[in-house]
């Protein structure tokens, strides 16, 4: 009947007056609800069929809904799966079902702009799809929207947005509430939904287990638990490639890049919590870090090498010649060499070096100008294609001299929290990968100089040394995500940290010089060195692909 009266007043207007026409709809509509049986007939009629993932979700949130249950759902879907098409076709659907009742939504995002203003988008094109909507929904304020008697209001969820006011009477929805702060959920969002026990659905991607999403995920888990009655919808990778193959190749190229044990594609691909408080380079990184290959004391023939520099200030004591440290245990400067291995670069779905550490160094108050002369020297000797040199504070000095001496080799490192957060998650992506690999703890190759070497004994020792350091400094290493979009990623060894095995400060220098890794591997390799000023990529960002 409702597609009858509808081709008849699209085909034939001028047979019907307004009032008619206006009256044929309502009947239609009226006659539409009575034979429509839920959300999902109700997209597949506009041509938006839910997979059977996002259908299971919606019916029960539609259930509780429909009849004032006042259930809390938490909805765990993968990165770009269809999480916000589903939000969108849902809330249409509550608009038109309750636009005679009445009822009252208000949507949550972490940000007004830009997530709020495309939630907003979102909605405006699901109601201008459907023909019982279009041109019959109102949107005012610029943050509400009504069918009927039925509204929706979109608010901002960030720290310091003011929401008093609002009332949630038949929905509350928190979307990507990971990343909303638990103190302003409790205090100001949670009391909407209070007076008629609204509806909660708290939307998001699986993250830390401090995070709010997280603490709501095990009410869920607890609620259904003793009634049986399904709230928690965690939805993984592969339940979405069943349905969607090119979403699991998609997922596939992310795991070839990140490795399946990051922390990006654990969270955001399978829907699974992290925990840094277990460390960030545990035994298992460590094991997939040894390598078969032998420490060098020169370059080998026909090999490519790169330099990874992360610098430190002199010691005011050496820097006035009286020949000891006056702070011992400020930071140091940490060398980091690997040879690059290019032969993955021909694999399809990696394509990417391999780096092989052969040999490091530390220098602990050396002056600027000293270790501008040794760093000299240590390029003349490895001839480096690549020399990635901090640039930070007293470092820019150095790496201004640096440059204009080898040129275009030099790459200017400016830290700043962002920056080491980029180089933490894409260190562990290369680690991941097995693309990083240390030197054997036993081994070192005399070959390479074409003759045998009296200090090769002083060499390997130091190596080995060296080489434990960079292990008890991964292992001391704590690491914290701040909840946001950005999941910016603090990691070091704790301030007051001590060496048990060598005394004195435990630093971090030797590992941030090997994470350095991570700017070379976004460096076209093969294409002349004075394109190279690239980057580092955000994960996050490289993970957003062409699936909503």
């Amino acid at each position: 009947m409702l597609n009858q009266i509808l081709r008849q007043n699209l085909a034939c207007p001028s047979a019907f007056t307004a009032a008619e026409r206006t009256a044929a709809l309502l009947n239609a509509e009226h006659s539409f609800w009575q034979q429509l049986a839920g959300v999902g007939q109700f997209c597949h009629y506009l041509g938006r069929s839910l997979r059977s993932y996002q259908l299971e979700a919606a019916e029960a949130i539609v259930r509780s809904v429909r009849q004032g249950l006042g259930q809390s759902f938490v909805v765990l879907f993968p990165r770009q799966s269809g999480k916000n098409m589903l939000q969108a076709q849902l809330e249409a659907y509550l608009l038109v079902s309750l636009a005679e009742e009445g009822g009252e939504l208000v949507k949550f995002s972490p940000t007004y702009q830009p997530q709020s203003l495309n939630a907003m988008r979102r909605l405006e094109e699901a109601l201008d799809q459907n023909l019982l909507t279009r041109g019959r929904w109102q949107r005012r304020a610029g943050n509400h929207f009504r069918f009927g008697r039925a509204g929706i209001t979109f608010l901002s969820a960030a720290p310091g947005s003011n929401v008093v006011g609002a009332t949630a009477s038949t929905l509350l929805e928190l979307d990507e509430a990971q990343d909303i702060e638990i103190g302003k959920y409790d205090k100001q969002i949670a009391p909407m939904a209070a007076s008629t026990n609204a509806t909660r659905i708290f939307w998001g991607t699986a993250w830390t287990s401090q995070t709010l999403l997280a603490r709501e995920l095990r009410a869920a888990e607890a609620a259904q638990e003793r009634d049986g009655c399904r709230r928690v919808f965690r939805i993984d990778a592969e339940r979405v490639r069943a349905e969607v193959p090119a979403y699991g190749a998609f997922v596939d190229e992310q795991i070839n890049r990140l490795g399946r044990g990051h922390p990006m594609v654990r969270s955001q691909f399978f829907s699974e919590e992290i925990d840094l408080a277990a460390g960030l380079f545990n035994a298992a990184r460590l094991g997939l870090m040894q390598g078969c290959h032998s420490a060098l004391d020169g370059p080998r023939d026909g090999q490519i090498y790169a330099m990874l520099i992360d610098l430190a200030g002199e010691d005011e004591g050496l820097a006035q010649g009286s020949g000891s440290l006056e702070n011992p245990e400020r930071d140091a400067t940490a060398i980091t060499i690997v040879e690059v291995d290019l032969n993955l670069m021909q694999d399809a779905l990696m394509a990417r070096p391999r780096y092989k550490v052969v040999w490091r160094a530390q220098w602990l108050g050396e002056g600027q100008v000293k270790q501008y002369a040794r760093i000299l020297a240590l390029a003349e000797r490895w001839q480096p294609a690549r020399i990635a040199v901090d640039a930070t504070g007293v470092g820019a000095g150095l790496a201004a001299f640096l440059t204009e001496k080898l040129g275009s080799r030099v790459l200017p490192v400016q830290f700043s929290q962002k920056l080491k957060s980029k180089l933490g998650w894409g260190f562990l992506s290369v680690i991941d990968t097995g693309r990083f690999q240390d030197f054997k703890s036993d081994a070192l190759d005399e070959a390479a100089s074409g003759q045998a070497n009296p200090l090769a004994e002083v060499m390997r020792d130091e190596q080995q040394r060296l080489q434990a350091l960079f292990a008890r400094q991964l292992l001391a290493i704590e690491a914290e995500c701040a909840n946001g979009p950005e999941r910016i990623l603090r990691w070091a060894v704790p301030e007051g940290a001590r060496d048990n095995l060598e005394g004195g400060k435990l630093r971090d220098d030797l590992a941030v010089s090997a994470a350095m890794v991570a700017l070379l591997d976004e460096l076209p390799w093969g294409i002349p060195a004075e394109s190279l000023i690239l980057p580092a990529p955000d994960p996050i960002e490289a993970m957003n692909g062409g699936f909503r």
